[in-house]
């Protein structure tokens, strides 16, 4: 009896053909099949999404699946090297597939842009990557729809990516959903102003992240600091600040330069999207933090029910680009197609895809006449298939099969 090593456990031979053939017919952890009627929810739901990118007069642009290492390094803020998938070419450069479109589209804006000092809207469409835990639960593969307005760094540009994220979630189907809306700055402006050592600062990360707000509490209380630091700390638990909280927030922020031009510019923008109309769908999250450093400004995420995953997330990022040689203010925003398509089955919206298909099942001796027939339905935009008939086979077999394949209607052309 031979034996094997497979993950460093022994194996008997008929182990390891039984694990090679179930590898034959199963995906890797975190990716899956999307097939028949859900393969065409998501693109008609991935096209809708696309066209309102496109009405607020933004470009496509396509970047690379896989870059250099370097385009996603530590230094630039985004994926952790350890979430990433790597790989090497021939000539040893170490590659990575996209975790995260930010970094190549500025990295596409500074080369392609250098020169401009207007605006540039760029939106995508496409798959990132990102090498979880098993554990998790999460995609690895996932799809994301998105825009980044690089060269305006003004307070109606937020405006205008927030408002692209609502109309887009409403295109979507989605009624019940809120955009919660924070400061990169005042979380580290805090930090900063009450002293935390670096270890301190990514204790208390964590423990925001995880929704800890004991936790927060029993750190902050540990603290020697004054009360208007201490009140700012307090608002960290707030998911849904109102006017005069946060003008009240001004206040105690004064002497604090980083606190106090974040809140500042929430409150600006507040107005804003007052302007739009979509206030309904906005809250201000102080205590809203990212994963991704390279955030500058203005941070947010949006939930809704049936997923405890953002189904949308974004920021400014000012300093991203001089990265990549062009010193230019940017924003931008990501939709997680897949989160969002699980939050509209979980909810019982309908993707409504409009069928437009036909069956055509024919004799033998009949396949001029089916040709002829298949080639006019085409030409009239309805999508045609074709299918020999087989003897073993009833005309209700076939209007079986027209409905498992949601094709609107069924002809025979018989000698």
């Amino acid at each position: 009896m031979v034996a094997y090593y497979h993950d460093n456990t022994l194996l008997q031979e008929s182990e390891i053909l039984q694990i090679m053939e179930n590898q034959l017919l199963h995906t890797p952890d975190g990716v899956r099949d999307i097939y028949n009627g859900e393969c065409k929810k998501k693109l008609y739901l991935q096209d809708k999404l696309h066209r309102t990118l496109l009405k607020y007069g933004y470009h496509d642009i396509m970047t690379p699946t896989f870059e250099f290492f370097n385009i996603f390094g530590s230094d630039v803020g985004t994926t952790p090297s350890k979430d990433l998938y790597k790989f090497f070419d021939k000539e040893g450069n170490t590659l990575v597939l996209r975790p995260d479109f930010t970094p190549s589209i500025a990295r596409s804006a500074a080369k392609y842009y250098i020169e401009d000092d207007m605006p540039v809207k760029l939106c995508y469409l496409g798959n990132t990557f990102i090498n979880s835990s098993d554990y998790q639960g999460r995609l690895k593969e996932s799809t994301q729809c998105g825009a980044e307005l690089i060269g305006d760094g003004s307070i109606s540009a937020d405006a205008e990516i927030l408002s692209m994220t609502v109309e887009s979630m409403l295109e979507s189907g989605l009624k019940n959903f809120q955009i919660s809306v924070g400061h990169s700055q005042f979380f580290y402006g805090l930090t900063k102003a009450a002293g935390l050592s670096g270890e301190q600062e990514e204790n208390l990360k964590e423990l925001i992240a995880n929704k800890n707000f004991f936790g927060v509490e029993e750190f902050v209380d540990s603290l020697s600091m004054n009360d208007k630091l201490r009140k700012l700390f307090g608002l960290l638990d707030n998911f849904d600040l109102q006017d005069e909280q946060l003008m009240e927030a001004l206040k105690l922020a004064e002497g604090y330069d980083e606190i106090l031009s974040s809140i500042d510019t929430l409150l600006k923008l507040r107005e804003y999207l007052k302007a739009y109309g979509i206030e309904k769908y906005i809250s201000y999250e102080l205590g809203l933090i990212s994963d991704y450093t390279y955030y500058t400004g203005i941070i947010f995420q949006g939930y809704t029910y049936g997923t405890g995953e953002p189904i949308v997330k974004g920021g400014r990022y000012d300093k991203l680009l001089s990265h990549f040689g062009k010193d230019a203010a940017a924003i931008g925003f990501a939709i997680v197609v897949d989160q969002l398509m699980a939050a509209l089955s979980r909810q019982d919206i309908d993707v409504p895809v409009i069928e437009n298909s036909s069956l055509i099942v024919f004799e033998e001796a009949a396949y001029h006449a089916a040709i002829k027939r298949s080639m006019e339905l085409r030409r009239d935009g309805v999508n045609t298939q074709m299918v020999l008939k087989d003897k073993n086979k009833t005309k209700e077999d076939y209007a079986s099969y027209a409905v498992d394949n949601r094709i609107n209607r069924v002809e025979f052309i018989e000698e």
